[in-house]
């Protein structure tokens, strides 16, 4: 059995109790309106889980710890799945900064990353998802700067409010597909910089979703992240992490699921009986109980192995395939339980049915997913 370290446990207990207070009482209301909760990223930021990874000299927590990410992320999943994507999307942006960041740009941006303000990750184009040599985000060198022109889309932590600095994916050199990449530090104020549509979203409606645009905004050669033309390289890296983040917010939403029907099948009396006495509804209990629990060991090998400096990428795209259908899985059963209450918005299961299904979409598809899978098995 894979075994918590004492302070691993102290961050998943303080995490537990912030998100099943303050962030699950206003979860249904976040959804409902689709506003940003800013109250629980401050909140988050006051426990110091927001910049748990970000050493103390820039005003961190100091916890290198990718088990401990994935447990804050999980717990807050349980209550809000819009504010764990908040938190997951932040955590990726800060560590690829903190993997690749001159001592320069680390100085200039970790302290604004630990006070609140979000980071965001901008690979995705309109035309280029799954097949990310497509893009068509340019930056051309000018002098000792680079002038980037295109649009990013479906990018988390933007909205008309949100996001301070993204790490955005561009073409250097153009005509040798993804070697050709080169990632940039780009900051929201900078001349050029929009936000795009905001998208109306079926899920995680409190997470602000938008368009990046770029036009001809000028940054200096300091803001490369990096080498030139690793931009892919550096994205990949950044995505094993962030699949293990998703992996871990897939876990928190199964669980949820699965305390929603426990609770709800004690209480719901049909033929002068819990409807949890019937041998069908324990058994779909068992059914989501095992997914969830397999899910989440997946997810804490991958962590462990990334928290290791090993190689993850197999491990992190089953985790992250494994969970995100298992946290549908769990969904869709919690709501069958709940019968004909369940479809409606009094009951929180219907929201998290919704939240759930971007899980098999974003960071990479399932069919991504096993892509990686059975190329690496092949290789």
């Amino acid at each position: 059995m894979f075994q918590l370290t004492e302070d691993q446990l102290t961050i998943q207990d303080v995490v537990r109790t912030y998100a099943q207070g303050p962030i699950k009482a206003l979860a249904d209301e976040i959804d409902k309106t689709g506003r940003f909760p800013e109250e629980n990223i401050q909140g988050l930021v006051d426990l110091g889980i927001l910049q748990l990874t970000i050493p103390e000299e820039y005003g961190g927590t100091g916890m290198d710890d990718e088990v401990a990410k994935c447990l804050a992320v999980s717990e807050v999943s349980k209550c809000c799945a819009s504010t764990a994507e908040i938190l997951d999307v932040h955590y990726l942006s800060t560590d690829i900064l903190m993997r690749k960041g001159t001592p320069e740009q680390k100085a200039k941006y970790l302290p604004q990353a630990a006070q609140g303000k979000l980071g965001g990750f901008a690979l995705t184009e309109p035309g280029a998802g799954s097949d990310a040599g497509g893009m068509k985000t340019r930056a051309v060198q000018d002098g000792d700067d680079y002038i980037l022109n295109g649009t990013k889309c479906f990018i988390s932590n933007l909205g008309p409010e949100e996001g301070n600095h993204f790490v955005v994916i561009a073409v250097t050199e153009p005509g040798i597909g993804t070697k050709g990449t080169t990632a940039f530090l780009v900051d929201r104020s900078m001349p050029g910089v929009s936000c795009g549509k905001t998208e109306d979203k079926m899920g995680i409606r409190g997470a602000s979703v938008s368009e990046l645009v770029l036009e001809d905004v000028r940054v200096p050669k300091t803001a490369i992240l990096g080498q030139l033309g690793e931009g892919f390289k550096i994205a990949m890296m950044g995505l094993d992490g962030g699949r293990i983040g998703i992996a871990a917010q897939a876990c928190g939403v199964a669980y949820g699921a699965i305390e929603e029907a426990v609770k709800y099948s004690g209480e719901r009396v049909q033929f002068g009986k819990p409807i949890n006495a019937n041998q069908g509804l324990q058994w779909y209990l068992a059914d989501m109980a095992t997914r969830a629990d397999a899910a989440w060991l997946l997810t804490l090998r991958a962590a462990a192995l990334r928290q290791e400096g090993k190689p993850c990428t197999t491990e992190a795209a089953m985790a992250k395939w494994y969970a995100a259908e298992a946290a549908c899985f769990c969904c869709d059963l919690a709501l069958q339980i709940h019968g004909g209450y369940g479809y409606m918005k009094d009951y929180a299961i219907e929201r998290m049915y919704r939240d759930a299904r971007i899980l098999r979409i974003y960071e990479g598809t399932s069919e991504v997913q096993k892509m990686v899978i059975s190329r690496n098995l092949l290789k």
